[in-house]
């Protein structure tokens, strides 16, 4: 199994409100599990519970614009690792 903290507990370790971690499952910006009607969240996914609880406490970025940065930095991420991949197909092919 997993390593995972639930739902109440992230709620008072980070102080933030019960309806702002919801919103943040239904909007497909945290994955979670649930076990007997407890939800859990992956520690792998706390980086992103806590920059999301940055952004929306510290600097007043509401759920859609939570959304949007999330999909803008994946897009760079992407497109990152696809610059990647190409310098290394074209030093591959200045080598032959």
């Amino acid at each position: 199994m997993s390593e995972r903290i639930s739902r109440e507990e992230l709620v008072k370790i980070y102080n933030i409100e019960i309806t702002f971690f919801d919103s943040l499952e239904e909007a497909g910006l945290l994955k979670t599990e649930t076990e007997n009607d407890v939800k859990y969240l992956l520690y792998e996914e706390l980086p992103a519970l806590e920059r999301f609880a940055n952004w929306h406490y510290d600097l007043d970025v509401n759920l859609p614009g939570l959304e949007v940065i999330h999909h803008l930095l994946e897009k760079m991420e992407r497109l990152s690792q696809e610059n990647r991949r190409l310098m290394r197909l074209s030093t591959y092919f200045m080598e032959e």
